[in-house]
């Protein structure tokens, strides 16, 4: 049965890197997915000798996140529906940026004469996007989670909400359930496969055929077409 933990370490120039420890792993594994580094080590492995074989590659990754496609400019024309809310950014006479949560509407109020294109816009608007996302998440994924634990019999330890970007979510041996703030970029049918699929986690521990049998089994032996589909989308 494979074992995984995973944290985040930020390193200078490269952002914040997924450390995932595997007990599969046999040697040091770099990959960059979704704009991210994703390092995994063996479980006895050692993490200085992770960031020396990181600092080894540091051209060659730094190059990885520079071909990934570039996260969709956030302005006035963006478009965005999530489970709870949709976006609508406008400009202001205000001379601050502001954002409001309202009847189903994150209103982000921006400077007249803001320029959209620049950098440090963007990652200000992501950020008070981020930030309604895991307000929201916390509202609506725990509750959903503990009604579909209720309705199949599954029992789990703890529910948080992360900004995972790389995993949808996860599930520890302790039966701790980790759940990205991504997941209501999702449908909810979705949100739903995700969350049986972590509760499932709580029974077996693997991707064996026994976790797929019961994760058939309460998703109506659709649990392949969802994961097909689940693919299609991408992380905040």
């Amino acid at each position: 049965m494979p074992f995984k933990m995973e944290k985040s370490v930020y390193i200078e120039g490269l952002g914040e890197v997924v450390f995932r420890r595997n007990s599969r792993a046999k040697r040091y594994v770099l990959r960059v997915s979704n704009r991210q580094i994703v390092a995994t080590l063996p479980m006895p492995g050692n993490e200085k000798r992770m960031i020396d074989f990181i600092e080894s590659r540091r051209d060659k990754l730094i190059r990885m996140l520079e071909i990934q496609p570039a996260p969709n400019l956030l302005d006035e024309n963006s478009v965005l529906e999530t489970f709870t809310f949709r976006l609508h950014i406008f400009r202001t006479s205000r001379a601050h940026f502001y954002m409001t949560l309202k009847e189903g509407v994150l209103h982000i109020a921006c400077p007249e004469h803001t320029d959209f294109k620049a950098t440090d816009v963007q990652q200000l608007l992501r950020q008070m996007l981020k930030k309604a996302l895991r307000s929201e998440a916390g509202r609506v994924l725990p509750a959903r989670l503990q009604t579909l634990a209720e309705r199949h019999g599954f029992r789990y330890a703890s529910t948080k909400i992360n900004d995972a970007r790389t995993r949808w979510g996860s599930c520890s041996s302790r039966k701790n359930i980790n759940l990205s703030l991504s997941l209501l970029l999702l449908p909810e049918h979705l949100i739903d496969y995700v969350l049986l699929h972590e509760l499932c986690h709580t029974v077996e521990m693997n991707h064996s055929r026994h976790f797929w049998q019961l994760l058939d089994k309460v998703t109506d032996n659709r649990s392949q077409a969802l994961r097909r589909e689940l693919k299609r989308f991408k992380s905040f």
